[in-house]
């Protein structure tokens, strides 16, 4: 117990100059746990709209089905297979049907995805319930937020659209917007129309045809692909976002290495100012039987020391600031989360998992340690008469 009590009462004994190390190690160590808990909440909050909005329990898509290529929609349907008509008459499934098209909004031309969906379906968490209608007179459609600010349609505006069936021959109809949803997926918003499935398979002259199917979530079993329908799981679907969050994440290591390096620095400095100015203390301690070996570990120990205290400084306000912006969010600009193709809203809640703090943690006691360490091995040479003398080395 002697070597941790007089690392202690020397680092206390320091005063200012230790509390300043400890104050700057405190601000890196909250700041790298609050900035890898926002990326890791953007990460949680894009993939679960995805998943709830779009992807489902997984896809199975028609073989010429390119999602990134639109020329490929007019070879990219068919009929379901007899397994995947069994799960959706269970309701584990949903087939969607899509195609180009164009509408007129204003007397303007824009290009615009058709998408057919069962207006019944439950499994995306898109209102496709406002699809239903007793009128056949009235095609329904459900756009987006972004693609209604596009062209500038609102609830109730009838808009022509002009289809190719898929047969090649053109035709056109008047749809009418029933809802505008608000969704942060921005691939089932942004040059997407909503229409109830079947009227868009009697538009392409395509009975009983979809272009992909959306499994359920709690799916059990998935079925085999088939000649026609191929199967993309979530590892594949969220491949994408996968690997713009591991960038992200990587570009955050930078800022990472500046403020550990600052921190680390002052630490550095302050056990080599210490190795420098207590020459006596240590020839001291030698004279009196002090093996070098603990006399190393007395200086390791207290440039550790300050990792300690900067966990419990950082704790006292760190704590109340990352419960607060794990539960209040971080309000984020709409327009720069649209532009970073991220699907989450405008507030950011960060997310801190045990595994992000105990990792921290350690990166730092670990860090500061060796660096602690480092200009302590120059006790190592030291003889007793040279330190009383004054002499490092």
């Amino acid at each position: 117990m002697l070597i941790p009590k007089l690392a202690f009462r020397n680092i206390m004994g320091a005063g200012l100059r230790t509390w300043l190390n400890v104050i700057v190690l405190s601000i890196a160590f909250v700041a790298i746990i609050w900035i890898q808990g926002m990326i890791e909440g953007m990460n949680n909050q894009a993939m679960t709209a995805l998943v709830d909005s779009e992807y489902g329990g997984g896809q199975f898509w028609h073989r010429a089905y390119d999602p990134y290529d639109p020329f490929t929609l007019d070879e990219a349907h068919a009929p379901l297979s007899s397994t995947l008509t069994e799960l959706m008459q269970k309701g584990q499934a949903t087939p969607i049907l899509a195609a180009s098209g164009a509408i007129f909004p204003q007397g303007r031309i824009q290009s615009a995805q058709l998408r057919g969906i069962d207006p019944d379906q439950r499994i995306l968490n898109i209102p496709t319930g406002v699809l239903k209608t007793d009128n056949p007179d009235i095609i329904p459609a459900l756009i987006g937020g972004r693609m209604a600010e596009q062209t500038r349609l609102h609830i109730g505006d009838d808009v022509t659209v002009r289809w190719r069936d898929i047969h090649g021959t053109f035709d056109a109809a008047d749809i009418r917007i029933v809802q505008i949803m608000s969704t942060t997926v921005q691939s089932i918003d942004s040059g997407q129309i909503w229409l109830p499935l079947e009227n868009l398979r009697d538009m392409l002259a395509a009975p009983n045809e979809a272009t992909l199917v959306v499994l359920a979530k709690d799916l059990d079993a998935v079925p085999a692909d088939s000649e026609i329908w191929i199967y993309h799981g979530l590892e594949d679907l969220l491949k994408n976002i996968i690997e713009l969050i591991k960038s992200k994440s990587m570009g955050s290591l930078i800022m990472y290495i500046l403020l550990m390096g600052m921190a680390l620095l002052a630490i550095f400095d302050t056990q080599v100012l210490a190795v420098f100015r207590r020459r006596k203390e240590m020839g001291t301690l030698m004279a009196l039987g002090m093996p070098r070996g603990q006399i190393i570990g007395l200086f390791t120990l207290e440039g550790a020391l300050h990792g300690l205290l900067a966990l419990l400084v950082g704790a006292v306000y760190g704590i109340p600031l990352l419960i607060y912006s794990a539960a209040k969010g971080i309000a984020l600009p709409v327009e720069m989360m649209d532009s970073t193709g991220f699907a989450i809203s405008d507030t950011l809640y960060p997310s801190y998992g045990i595994q992000l703090v105990i990792g921290t943690t350690m990166i730092v006691l670990l860090t500061v340690t060796i660096v602690s360490f480092l200009p302590t091995r120059k006790i190592a040479k030291l003889k007793p008469t040279d330190a009383l003398r004054g002499k490092v080395a």
